[in-house]
């Protein structure tokens, strides 16, 4: 066996320095010199990233998106050449929206077969390569660059992979070309560990006045949107509203579990109607916290907290702020909280205030009961989605990690599911058809938690579905989908009412574009050995979901194809 020293050991040896856990690949014909050095890392016992195939590039991608919300820890992904970056774009563009960071490559080729030393595939001359495909995606990455030489390509990976986990963190795309990864490569002398990337906090002094306020405030409140993401920025935002008992809201643009749905200074999601009277708001992680964003929530003061405050892919943004802290969520909350702390704030006040917004709390957990009492008495034929939520907060395990693909049904999940933990529910970024993808790469970092995929049937014809089950049943990933089935894309229905209420549309009920006459899902997985079933009786709807998740537990992806009525 001929050990080779070449460009593709170059990557896999930048990959380890990164401390990169896996490959996520939809593999591509110019990646032979990498599959080659993870044979021979193989044969040699050598520690090193774990290539996982996947089949579609969008799935390669979400998964790494996914593994790496659950971890912080940026992946790999190798996609192939021009036209298998444009196909996982979908996916690059959710994670540079979502500020997660990875190293994505493909590759071209620089001699076309003209170097009468080097003998290449012919499909690259007027083929594969379009000449510069960094320029495509320019726009959905944090940067996207050529590998400029065989002599540069170690380093330029590692400059990637440190630059991907720099704020604002992103995706970080790199074209290199075959010849550059057959090109002999010789390790660098004196190598160095490469570092994690540093916390960042805001100075002393801006803390001390947003902790002034604080203190001084007589009703603040505290509007999270993405601080959930890191579990140290949940547990900080706990502590802080403890600490003065200060009321949370989760924002409308939420995609993580920023707070517990079961403490007592919860409010819901977007419940703004409280904001009008506070004095002080804190934003928590914010981007698009308001809609529509000309109308400012409060006449009080806005602080907003957040490592990037301004996200550069958004054309418009909004956010009201009077005072800014900048730096890692965690340590700006908890710097707060240490200040707050020290200047022994009024106990008697805290206390009046803990008492009138626990009595808000329960008010409106009662609000929800009631409704789920309804939705439940109703005694139709047809499953009420509010029905088949409350069935799922009665069957899921309390560590459920929630991954929402739903549109229609999205507020509504949002507002009754118990999200009590960090990390217990997902939504993704830049668009449908990434669910899939997404959850099992949670799944693959969550170990033995249950992972459920919460979809609408529109949303889940946009995924990768057969690509998607196949890793799930390759890797050993199995997760629970649920399809929230209503037989169309409502929300374009709901969205041509909105504009034309009297039109030609409406008066003939004719509304294009919005009716569905999908497949049966709970099928899909039958190739796979996976389980599904189809529900339509709301009295077999817990069997149902019972059965599903035992399926899940013992290893195997279960689909439930819900009817509901709306």
């Amino acid at each position: 066996m001929k050990n080779y020293m070449d460009g593709g050991e170059a990557i896999l040896e930048a990959f380890r320095k990164l401390k990169i856990d896996y490959i996520m690949s939809s593999p591509g014909s110019e990646w032979s010199p990498v599959w080659e050095a993870l044979a021979r890392q193989k044969l040699g016992n050598r520690s090193g990233p774990t290539y996982i195939d996947s089949w579609h590039e969008t799935l390669a991608v979400n998964m790494a998106t996914g593994y790496t919300l659950i971890t912080g820890r940026p992946q790999a992904v190798l996609v192939h050449a021009g036209v298998g970056l444009l196909q996982g774009s979908m996916g690059v563009h959710g994670a540079m929206q979502s500020e997660v960071p990875m190293i994505v490559m493909s590759g071209e080729s620089a001699t076309l077969g003209e170097n009468p030393g080097l003998d290449i595939e012919q499909q690259w001359y007027g083929g594969l390569s379009v000449g510069g495909i960094e320029r495509y995606v320019e726009n959905v990455t944090k940067l996207a660059r050529p590998v400029t030489s065989p002599f540069t390509l170690y380093e330029q990976v590692i400059r990637a992979g440190e630059m991907a986990q720099r704020t604002p963190k992103g995706p970080i795309y790199l074209n290199v070309a075959l010849e550059h990864m057959l090109h002999e490569w010789t390790p660098p002398k004196g190598e160095r560990e490469i570092p994690v990337a540093p916390r960042l906090q805001p100075h002393p002094s801006e803390v001390e006045k947003v902790a002034d306020l604080l203190l001084t405030a007589k009703n603040p409140i505290i509007v999270a949107e993405q601080s959930g993401r890191d579990p140290a920025a949940f547990h900080a935002l706990v502590e802080l509203a403890d600490l003065l008992a200060i009321p949370v809201t989760w924002s409308r643009g939420a995609n993580f579990c920023n707070f517990p749905t079961n403490h007592p200074l919860y409010l819901g999601v977007a419940n703004y109607k409280y904001l009008a009277d506070a004095d002080l708001v804190l934003l928590v992680g914010g981007r698009v916290p308001w809609y529509p964003p000309r109308e400012r929530p409060t006449k009080g003061k806005i602080v907003a907290i957040n490592e990037n405050q301004f996200k550069n892919h958004m054309i418009y943004q909004q956010l009201h702020a009077d005072l800014y802290l900048e730096g890692e969520i965690a340590a700006s909350l908890q710097t707060l909280a240490e200040a707050a702390r020290a200047a022994k704030p009024n106990a008697d006040a805290i206390s009046k205030r803990r008492e009138k917004w626990k009595a808000e709390h329960d008010a409106f957990v009662a609000g929800l009961k009631a409704e789920r009492a309804k939705a439940n008495g109703t005694g139709g034929a047809a499953i009420d989605p509010l029905m088949l939520i409350d069935t799922l907060a009665e069957v899921m395990p309390a560590d459920t990690a929630f991954v929402d693909e739903t549109i229609m049904h999205g507020p509504t999940l949002r507002q009754h599911l118990p999200f009590t933990t960090p990390h217990s529910f997902f939504r993704g970024f830049g668009g449908l058809g990434q669910g899939l993808g997404i959850s099992l790469g949670v799944k693959l970092a969550s170990g033995k938690r249950t992972v459920a995929l919460l979809i609408g049937d529109g949303g889940f014809l946009y995924n990768p579905v057969i690509q998607a089950l196949g890793a799930s049943k390759l890797h050993n990933l199995p997760i629970l989908i649920v399809v929230f089935n209503n037989k169309g894309y409502m929300a374009m229905q709901k969205g041509h009412y909105h504009h034309y209420p009297d039109g030609a549309a409406e008066t003939a009920k004719m509304y294009l574009g919005s009716k569905l006459s999908g497949p049966d899902f709970s099928q899909l997985g039958s190739h796979f050995g996976l389980h599904g079933e189809r529900v339509e009786d709301p009295a077999k709807l817990k069997g149902a979901l019972q059965s599903a998740l035992k399926k899940v537990q013992e290893g195997t992806t279960a689909i439930l194809n819900v009817a509901v009525s709306k």
